[in-house]
């Protein structure tokens, strides 16, 4: 009798089952994601036709630098974009009459950079059903809110005493006028807006008011996130058992540099940092990245929100161009900074991580604060103060 031969394990290859489901699970996750920036695209185009007519106004020059902070902000908030705000400023600096001083300028930059951080500050809060969720995804989206805080709290009184970003920009602007713009339009968003234009012209239809259409605009946008998000989360739930989750672990993880190139490089191509940190929503409320691989991102976003703007400005000649091209380097300048100045140094980097943290956990034992903090701190702060100053 012959003893029974133990053969050793063969690895076994993936069934076409697995590879089918494999398939449709990424197809999947794909198509919520555009689902979801469908949703963001028309977030932002609700609010812009809201305040549109009215941001103009609030572009009023003004010597204060805090009122010029708050006007940036709510110009920002209104219309959910900071590259529509701060080309308005780059327009008004460089206007051939009653042009924007760019000493006034420069703290309405930096507003702009903190209003942009409201979009995915928003979207975060359609997780507040599901508490650990809501606490990552929470944090992931403030971490970009204190980021520019702590920017925009050591830079503008350092502006304000030796105008070195001002002085800078000038310097470079002067070396670089007339190199030749470039003109750069993104085919992933012009895709977004294409498959707008049916919820768009359903409004229409429904009414010959720009007001309500706008609101309709929001209201059917939210519904999108709202469904695209919950779907999206379970669906990137599963992902986190899978080597996909070790993967952008060990690809986030590895650089901060790689972090901030990420940053940039989908912001610039996607012309948009609102949908880069919206992106990192989801993935963080799921469990996929982590708040410490987000933060880097985040801040590549800030510097690639500055780019294209100041691509094109560098094709415009003449003095008020000059001028123009002046503000929109001291908002790069102004990303640049920031980032040299917290993210390199460990404890530094800690604060804003800490601080979002601290608020996440607030939030999540009471929704309420985390409702108010958006309202108070991106819309009714910088309204207060900027209509205070349009009366008196």
């Amino acid at each position: 009798m012959h003893d029974p031969v133990m053969l050793s394990p063969q690895p076994t290859e993936p069934s076409g089952g697995d590879l089918r489901a494999a398939l449709i699970r990424a197809v999947t996750v794909f198509a919520l994601l555009y689902l979801f920036l469908i949703g963001i695209k028309g977030l932002g185009d609700g609010f812009m036709s809201l305040g549109s007519d009215i941001l103009l106004s609030f572009f009023a020059s003004t010597s204060n630098p805090l009122i010029g902070l708050m006007i940036g902000i709510l110009a920002t908030t209104l219309v959910q974009s900071s590259s529509v705000s701060t080309s308005l400023i780059v327009a008004l600096v460089a206007a051939p009459e009653d042009p924007l001083p760019i000493v006034n300028a420069v703290p309405m930059i930096m507003g702009a950079n903190i209003g942009t951080t409201v979009t995915n500050t928003i979207v975060s809060l359609a997780h507040m059903g599901r508490r650990d969720e809501f606490r990552r995804a929470f944090a992931i989206a403030t971490c970009h809110d204190f980021f520019n805080f702590i920017t925009v709290a050591i830079l503008l009184p350092l502006e304000l005493a030796t105008h070195f970003l001002t002085r800078s920009a000038t310097w470079l602007a002067a070396h670089l006028g007339g190199f030749g713009g470039i003109e750069y339009e993104s085919p992933f968003k012009a895709s977004l807006g294409l498959v707008l234009k049916p919820v768009k012209g359903l409004t229409h239809i429904v009414t010959d008011s720009e007001l309500v259409q706008a609101i309709l605009l929001i209201a059917v946008s939210v519904a999108i996130i709202l469904v695209a998000l919950f779907t999206l989360v379970k669906v990137l739930k599963s992902l986190v058992q899978s080597k996909v989750e070790v993967f952008i672990n060990k690809a986030l993880g590895s650089s901060l540099v790689l972090g901030v190139i990420i940053g940039i490089v989908v912001t610039v191509s996607v012309q948009s940092s609102s949908i880069t940190t919206s992106l990192l929503v989801p993935l963080g409320g799921a469990g996929i990245i982590t708040l410490r691989q987000a933060f880097p991102i985040t801040v590549g976003a800030n510097i690639g929100t500055t780019v294209t703007a100041l691509l094109a400005n560098l094709a415009v000649s003449g003095v008020n161009a000059t001028a123009g091209l002046t503000i929109a380097l001291v908002h790069l300048l102004f990303n640049l900074s920031g980032t040299m100045m917290i993210l390199p140094v460990p404890w530094i980097r800690e604060i804003p991580l800490n601080a979002a943290r601290s608020l996440a956990n607030i939030a999540v034992e009471s929704r309420r604060w985390a409702v108010l903090y958006v309202m108070l701190l991106f819309y009714g702060v910088p309204a207060l103060l900027a209509f205070w100053n349009k009366i008196f």
